[in-house]
């Protein structure tokens, strides 16, 4: 299968938390969580369009100025979602800096703060000096922030001594064109493809009618038969990505959950097993908690990050316990 996603850490398991997921084919990128990311290059940033942040820790947050640096003049809106005073929070930020000459500046910033049943919202305008600007009327929240043709992302807060949110990112289901389908009846790749799979994802009739180029100009076809002769419609890729939780009963289940049936699992493992008394003081997973829940989830894959710098140099251990737990050694 062709993937529609690729997604990675852009940086080393003992630093700053933050996910960077790319969505092919529409020059538009995702993070989860904003640690330090000078690491990535700005052409990459730059196609960032949602920003996802489980919670304002440092660790978490401060890669939210590089993102404001580089986002600055240019004619863009970037969305931050985040838990209970993101909001706030981002205000703050901005009101750290004097903006007297950026009237020209088109940039647009809007923060939604994720509640228990609630999403609400304020957009802050680069030309009008980021005044915050309250969006009155407030959104419901039913674990579900974002759903597009292409994909949703879902969310759950789980407990870090405060909210700390946990994502996925889901596609219903994968559209692959079968080449050699497409060679039998004499057809041309080109951006008609793009409309198919648009069309099929938009829930067209069988009877919809797409124009296809070929060698010899032109054919019409109806959308059924194209989706019956040179499509393939597979089970869509799912990403889930968890960060700063304790390991309570409450927190198993959500996470378990949200990450069900994943293709990659990105996990916490602060600490190993025989720090679990330290796990439980700092609200943190261990590496065999991690695994643990890979394996109940039924994930395909285990990522383990966030690791505590007591193990700099040892971090084999922590692969090494989350994976015996995980099944996967």
């Amino acid at each position: 299968m062709k993937s529609s996603f690729h997604s990675n850490l852009i940086n080393s398991p003992f630093d700053d938390p933050c996910l960077y997921i790319r969505i092919l084919r529409e020059n538009r990128a995702i993070l989860f969580d904003l640690g330090s990311n000078y690491s990535l290059e700005p052409s990459k940033l730059l196609k960032v369009s949602d920003i996802f942040v489980s919670h304002t820790h440092i660790d978490h947050f401060i890669g939210f100025d590089n993102i404001l640096r580089l986002f600055l003049g240019r004619e863009k809106m970037l969305r931050v979602f985040g838990p209970p005073g993101i909001i706030s929070n981002v205000e703050g930020k901005l009101r750290a800096y004097t903006w007297n000459l950026v009237g020209d500046y088109p940039f647009v910033l809007e923060v939604k703060e994720v509640s228990g049943d609630r999403i609400k919202s304020a957009r802050f305008v680069c030309r009008d000096k980021f005044r915050r600007e309250d969006i009155t009327v407030d959104s419901p929240f039913k674990c579900v922030l974002m759903n597009e043709q292409l994909f949703k992302i879902s969310a759950v807060h789980l407990d870090h001594l405060i909210p700390s949110m946990a994502f996925s990112f889901s596609e219903d289901f994968h559209i692959n064109i079968k080449k050699d389908a497409l060679l039998k009846y004499g057809l041309h790749v080109g951006q008609w493809l793009g409309e198919l799979k648009k069309h099929i994802r938009e829930g067209k009739p069988d009877d919809f009618k797409i124009e296809a180029p070929s060698g010899d100009g032109k054919k019409i076809f109806r959308l059924n038969d194209l989706k019956n002769d040179i499509v393939l419609i597979s089970k869509g890729q799912k990403i889930a990505y968890v960060s700063d939780v304790i390991y309570s009963n409450e927190n198993i289940e959500k996470i378990i959950s949200l990450a069900e049936g994943a293709d990659i699992f990105y996990c916490e493992a602060t600490f190993l097993e025989e720090d679990i008394e330290r796990a439980r003081e700092k609200y943190h997973l261990t590496a065999r908690q991690a695994g643990e829940l890979a394996r109940r989830a039924g994930v395909k894959r285990l990522e383990i990050f966030h690791f505590s710098p007591r193990y700099k140099y040892r971090e084999e251990l922590l692969y090494r316990e989350a994976m015996a737990e995980f099944g996967k050694v």
